[in-house]
């Protein structure tokens, strides 16, 4: 190896003309003390190899060769070492030649041995037969126990000696950050430098002495486990915990930050105190005053919450606490009460009662024509309901803003209910008929009595209340499906909201308590949507969604409490379970009328034969329920839909629709 440790290229030296191999060149003539000359040993064989020849020889071999007595040329191919002899003496003169095979690149005579094979024989470059060219060279700085002790070193500390003379320290980077930057300190300072930056370094490589083993706390290894779950899954635990987990770090922030400070009793700040004095005298000139101003703010929340869908909507409330027209009603009988005392509201003597949901009670037909008209409201008629078990009387809801309730038996308008500035949307008995709720465009829901048409409450959110529905159980807690996506359960006595339910994206079109007369309630949305809740639970149990769905503005429970039918704006009438799964019945639709874009009411016989319906054109359809077939229709409405109808819940065949041109028939 030290023939060929500076193996190198030159080409300043080149100068042979012959292609032989020359092992002994021409003889020397040496002088010894200025005698005669004296001839130098006989010149040895010479080999011929069947080798391509080298284009250049290195100077540091011809040196080499020339203090051997050689003369090696720029076209040899192979290489001649001399061995002293072996007689007594051993003069240099002496001995023979012995021819080299191996002819390595210098490539691999350039590559450096380290590692375990640097100690190893085995592992290593093998001797050839001759001389000791290409084995490997045994590296006395760092052998196979040292790399073994650094390797293990380096897994459990992260640091280690390099396998190199200078006992450089490598460190095992954190996601390439480190590494990097202990690179670059490396490059710039050096080891001495790095090792005043990285304490934990110092000493590694000068003491050899192994570091003392580091235990790992299981607490930072569980807090290491948390950061990590939070980045891949957030602050939300309702993926730890489901939909009964804690509020996450985001609710918990927003409810933080909906108490301002000002509010919390911070002491504020002389810029926001500066801020603050010029909005008070930005307001003093223009003429309003504090309540002005938070009526003004007031109005930009509600425009936020309702910006996709603003334009649709009546004008928002003005003032902070915004106030309801005065209420007023008519009576238009001859008196309020009969000669035995009891109020216009009773059944007459001999009416007949049906309880709720029982279709053994009588049997139903599809009624044949029109029998009367009840006219009196201004504009449209929006809803029409009957009277609870007796269906003696009607109320109705007017796009005037006027309620009004008619007596079947005499097909005369009884009282009027004055209450709204603007279009009634739904209207609601109670469970015994005493009194009833109207929710108007106005953005009140207002509770009337509906014997002395007295207000008994008025209600707001300052959102557009879209259906009203009775809690089955209770007659002081009713809920209110909303424009901001919300359904609001509230108490008529306190008028205080004892439950919300959020998790619509579009506002809240229908509610349907179902199970039980009302321990499970059905919600369908403007999103495409149906939930299933729990009662006074916040949290669906179970969505209904597909992309096949349609929006379903109007929903009615079947007389058996087995199916609800909902009105569907692709132009059919979808049925689903109404307990257990939910699930869609696929085989039992209802189709032929035209409703896309009308929230038409439908309407099912008490005894569960026969199911109707309005239509976007003003007719009126009649479907047969088991077999899903089209029985009949009529033209019931001009100017508009038939958006509504009832069926009498005593009268086997009597049917009452109403429409937007103001007129309410009846049908039998």
């Amino acid at each position: 190896m030290d023939l060929l440790g500076n193996y190198g290229s030159s080409s300043d030296e080149e100068g042979g003309d012959s292609s032989r191999v020359a092992a002994g060149a021409a003889p020397k003539q040496t002088s010894s003390g200025g005698g005669a000359p004296t001839a130098a040993p006989a010149p040895a064989p010479i080999l011929r190899l069947n080798a391509a020849p080298v284009p250049s020889m290195p100077a540091a071999m011809r040196a080499k060769a020339r203090r051997l007595g050689q003369h090696p040329t720029a076209t040899s191919t192979a290489l001649t070492l001399h061995q002293p002899s072996r007689n007594t003496g051993g003069s240099a003169g002496s001995g023979s030649n012995q021819l080299l095979m191996n002819n390595p690149l210098k490539s691999v005579l350039h590559a450096p041995i380290q590692g375990p094979a640097a100690g190893d024989p085995d592992s290593g470059a093998k001797p050839q037969s001759r001389g000791d060219v290409g084995a490997a060279v045994h590296n006395d700085a760092f052998d196979e126990a040292t790399f073994e002790e650094e390797r293990k070193r380096f897994q459990r500390t992260g640091t280690a000696m390099a396998p190199t003379a200078t006992g450089e320290v490598v460190s095992r980077g954190t996601w390439g950050h480190d590494r990097k930057r202990y690179a670059d300190d490396h490059a710039n300072s050096g080891p001495q430098g790095q090792g005043a930056q990285y304490p934990q370094h110092q000493g590694a490589a000068t003491d050899g002495l192994e570091q003392p083993k580091r235990k790992r706390d299981r607490r930072s290894k569980k807090s290491e486990d948390a950061k990590l779950k939070e980045l891949v899954e957030g602050s939300d635990d309702e993926a730890t915990y489901g939909i009964w987990g804690p509020p996450s770090a985001e609710e918990r922030a927003m409810k933080d930050n909906q108490i301002s400070d000002l509010a919390r009793g911070v002491e504020l700040s002389e810029e926001q105190l500066a801020e603050r004095a010029h909005v008070a005298e930005r307001d003093r000139r223009r003429g309003m005053n504090a309540d002005d101003a938070e009526a003004d703010e007031a109005q930009k929340f509600d425009r936020l919450v309702e910006r996709k869908m603003s334009h649709l909507l009546p004008p928002r409330m003005e003032g902070e606490e915004p106030q309801a027209v005065e209420p007023s009603t008519i009576f238009h009988g001859e008196s309020e009460l009969d000669y035995r005392g009891r109020s216009w509201t009773a059944p007459p003597a001999g009416t007949d009662s049906a309880e709720p949901n029982d279709v053994e009670d009588h049997q139903c037909f599809v009624p044949k024509k029109c029998t009367g008209r009840l006219t009196g409201h201004n504009k449209g008629v929006h809803r029409i309901r009957f009277f609870p078990r007796t269906g003696h009387l009607l109320l109705s809801a007017g796009l005037e803003g006027k309620c009004k309730v008619w007596s079947i038996p005499q097909r005369k308008v009884m009282r009027t209910y004055i209450g709204h500035s603007a279009a009634v949307r739904d209207v609601q008995f109670s469970n015994d008929g005493s009194t009833f709720l109207s929710a108007s465009f106005d953005r009140f829901v207002r509770l009337w009595n509906t014997a002395t048409g007295e207000v008994l409450g008025t209600y707001t959110n300052r959102r557009v209340p879209y259906v009203v529905k009775f809690y089955p159980h209770d007659n002081n807690t009713f809920v209110v499906g909303c424009s901001d996506n919300k359904i609001v359960a509230y108490d008529s006595k306190t008028g205080e909201i004892t439950q919300e339910y959020n998790h619509h994206l579009a506002p809240v079109n229908t509610i349907t308590f179902v199970e039980d007369h009302g321990t499970k309630m059905v919600t369908s949305s403007d999103d495409k949507k149906v939930l299933v809740w729990e009662w006074d639970i916040g949290v669906p149990i179970k969505y209904i969604s597909d992309p096949t769905m349609h929006s379903i503005p109007v929903v009615t429970l079947h007389p058996t409490l087995q199916y609800w039918a909902g009105q569907s704006l692709d132009n059919q009438i979808v049925v689903y379970q109404a307990k257990d799964r939910f699930a869609l019945q696929r085989k039992k639709k209802f189709t032929g009328h035209t409703v896309a874009g009308y929230a038409c009411d439908i309407t099912i016989s008490p005894d569960g034969r026969f199911l109707a319906s309005g239509d976007g054109d003003g007719k009126v359809y009649f479907w047969d329920w088991r077999r899903s077939k089209l029985l009949q229709k009529y033209r019931a409405h001009d100017n508009g839909p038939t958006i509504a109808c009832a069926w009498h819940p005593v009268d086997p065949t009597m049917i009452v629709t109403c429409g937007w041109d103001g007129i309410i028939k009846i049908w039998e």
